[in-house]
């Protein structure tokens, strides 16, 4: 059997853990993946893997063979990339995947501007509110809202950041009074995304610097839009990223509040599977992504102050502030 299409085969059966998912990613047949890296074995005189009725395990000569065999296919690639792109344009399906309400609010335009700029290549956007495996699932970009990547065969490239805005409907205020203070939330309620999408305790900075807030759900949800939904129904006080919430803000179907304290800015990157040599088609959308998002993505200005305390708070102390008895109460947290 080729050589090289064997190596290709063991690299992909190592990284999926299976022969059975490598051959769908392949394409090929089970007993044809088998075959492969049987040959392969066969040819070095070293078992790779090894096998048993529930998983596969890269061997000690099997992990070292991994590692030379992926910088040579990885060289490989990217030869015959870079040769390709002197005379091709981007062409093909470029595979996205971005959070829901990001991709709904803000994705959308770009990936327009996108399609129109290189007509040969088909966006398909997948939209997920789940930490997606780029290189298992085919995907060749992903937009990330809040969530570092944690894989070494991952680049990041920063797009931009949103600020996270504390907001409530006339309505609600009217009722139920303004909240001036981080810890007046306590005294309202409030929702939120699942704990651990986005936790409970929230650091405000403002006038006497750092205030840690711990609040309690009163309701939850894992969908930004949904918690978006329950606040311009009156339900009570959220803190929703600002490509969510701007037309609402200018509209005046929702006010800001707490305008002396800044939450932490949360920061938007595009992800891709490490290569020397990217596909046209990922890295011209990587640079229209960047681009487009340094001249087009707009948030609800803050006011300056916030810049110029921001400096004045390095040192300050951070003081704590935890539910009292019976309050219900709890923060909307929705990067994504």
């Amino acid at each position: 059997m080729n050589q090289l299409q064997s190596m290709r085969v063991f690299v992909k059966v190592a990284d999926l853990g299976s022969f059975v998912r490598a051959a769908n990613a392949l394409d090929l047949s089970t007993a044809v993946v088998t075959r492969h890296v049987a040959d392969l074995e066969a040819r070095l005189g070293a078992r790779l893997l090894n096998r048993t009725t529930r998983r596969l395990s890269l061997t000690e000569s099997g992990a070292t063979y991994l590692e030379r065999v992926r910088h040579l296919l990885d060289d490989l690639e990217g030869v015959e990339q870079m040769l390709a792109a002197r005379h091709h344009e981007p062409v093909g399906t470029l595979r996205i995947v971005a959070p829901v309400v990001f991709g709904l609010q803000s994705l959308a335009p770009a990936v327009q501007s996108y399609a129109a700029r290189y007509p040969d290549v088909v966006p398909d956007v997948t939209l997920a509110d789940r930490q997606a495996d780029l290189v298992e699932e085919g995907f060749d970009v992903g937009i990330m809202v809040g969530r570092p990547a944690r894989s070494a065969s991952i680049v990041t490239r920063r797009l931009t950041t949103c600020q996270l805005t504390v907001c409530a409907t006339p309505a609600y205020l009217a009722q139920h009074g303004t909240p001036t203070r981080p810890d007046d939330l306590l005294r309202h309620p409030c929702l939120s995304r699942a704990p651990e999408q986005g936790g409970e305790e929230r650091v405000f900075s403002g006038p006497e610097g750092l205030v840690r807030v711990r609040t309690t759900n009163a309701i939850a949800a894992n969908n930004s839009e949904m918690l978006r939904q329950f606040a311009l129904l009156g339900m009570g006080v959220a803190i929703l990223p600002s490509y969510l919430i701007g037309r609402d803000l200018a509209s005046g179907r929702l006010v800001e509040l707490l305008g002396d304290y800044r939450l932490p800015e949360i920061e938007i990157t595009i992800v891709y599977p490490s290569r020397l040599h990217l596909p046209a088609k990922v890295r011209t959308f990587v640079d229209h992504l960047v681009e487009h998002f340094e001249s087009d993505f707009t948030a609800p200005a803050r006011d300056s102050r916030h810049a110029k305390r921001a400096g004045a708070l390095a040192g300050c102390g951070v003081r704590h502030v935890r539910p009292r008895a019976g309050a219900a109460a709890g923060l909307a947290t929705a990067p994504g």
